[in-house]
């Protein structure tokens, strides 16, 4: 049954478009000499920590508020990866930003590790909302929010319950739910998904009983001559200097690894279902041309209300957007909450 737990890249392997340099002018790891840098951390409504890397100006005028951004990693990953990077980038433009690493992952609170939870997720931004809104330097009318891949999804989540959440943007975003219901260009089977359900169920009696946790296959450790070009494309992300990073007590074996058991939450995850009442406040969508996952993107823009912009970056891949500081439209970002965060 293990064998059948089929993971989101593996779902979708058939695809095969990917930027063709993935690693040209990736900074991952960027350091502003602009920016203050405090770890933060907070509960959210089940008093669960969450942890948080808090992103000033180093020019910023006393007793002056500022709006705030709060910033989603990528689904599997943690705050070290992409969203530290854009935080940093936004606060250099006149924002406090706030990169969160997610319940169960990082240093977040959340046990087993690992564990897909989305309600709980998108509560990790409402949660973020509740801590910038008690700080004396901050605008708290004026907070947004930025997801990037999975995170695209549980953001959008959030504000279709929380008004507070003023602004919207999305980079590279996966709807969670769909992918693993139907794969990406609806090519997984409704037997596939089946047979996910199955695993997954069996396996909960394995643990309840004591047996072994499992996960369902991130990104792979090793490349091969089948290794298809999305596989390829995470790997030379999470798998290579350029943006490889195991938080405090994981391992670099279970590093983008869901927990099986879990995966099948997504299944009954519907972000954009009401997206349109997130309306009138504002939503930016960006994407690459060459993305995997610009479907979502596409389908989110399609069905929000206005105002809304989608953003198709030339010649960028999924994952480009993650780091490529030469392809990331960090001024598109800037001026969407610029405009929207006043």
């Amino acid at each position: 049954m293990k064998k059948i737990a089929l993971s989101l890249a593996l779902l979708v392997s058939s695809f095969t478009s990917m930027a063709a340099d993935m690693s040209n002018g990736a900074n991952n790891f960027y350091r502003s000499d602009k920016v203050t840098t405090q770890k933060v951390t907070f509960n959210n409504q089940f008093k669960m920590k969450i942890v948080g890397n808090l992103y000033m100006p180093k020019n910023r005028q006393q007793g002056t508020h500022y709006p705030a951004i709060v910033i989603g990693h990528p689904m599997g990953a943690v705050k070290e990866q992409s969203s530290n990077l854009y935080a940093q980038k936004l606060a250099e433009q006149g924002f406090v930003t706030l990169a969160i690493d997610q319940s169960f992952w990082g240093e977040s609170d959340g046990q087993p590790r690992n564990v897909v939870a989305p309600d709980l997720y998108a509560e990790a931004f409402s949660a973020a909302v509740d801590y910038l809104r008690t700080q004396p330097w901050v605008d708290k009318e004026q907070i947004g929010v930025l997801g990037i891949c999975g995170s695209g999804s549980f953001v959008i989540s959030a504000a279709k319950i929380d008004s507070r959440i003023k602004a919207v943007a999305t980079v590279s975003m996966y709807d969670m739910g769909a992918a693993v219901r139907n794969g990406l260009k609806h090519s997984q089977t409704l037997e596939q998904r089946k047979q996910m359900i199955a695993a997954a169920s069996a396996q909960r009696d394995v643990e309840f009983a004591g047996g072994k946790t499992e996960y369902v296959s991130g990104t792979v450790h090793e490349l091969t001559a089948d290794t298809p070009a999305i596989q390829r494309e995470f790997y030379d992300y999470y798998r290579t200097p350029r943006g490889e990073f195991t938080p405090k007590g994981s391992s670099p074996t279970l590093t983008t690894h869901p927990t099986l058991t879990s995966i099948v939450k997504f299944l009954n995850f519907y972000p954009f279902n009401d997206i349109e009442t997130i309306s009138p406040r504002p939503m930016l969508f960006i994407t690459g041309s060459e993305a995997h996952s610009r479907e979502f993107s596409e389908e989110a823009y399609k069905l929000a209300g206005q105002p809304k912009e989608l953003v198709i970056v030339p010649g960028a891949g999924h994952v480009d957007l993650y780091d490529r500081t030469d392809l990331i439209p960090f001024a598109k970002l800037a001026s969407f909450f610029h405009s929207n965060l006043k």
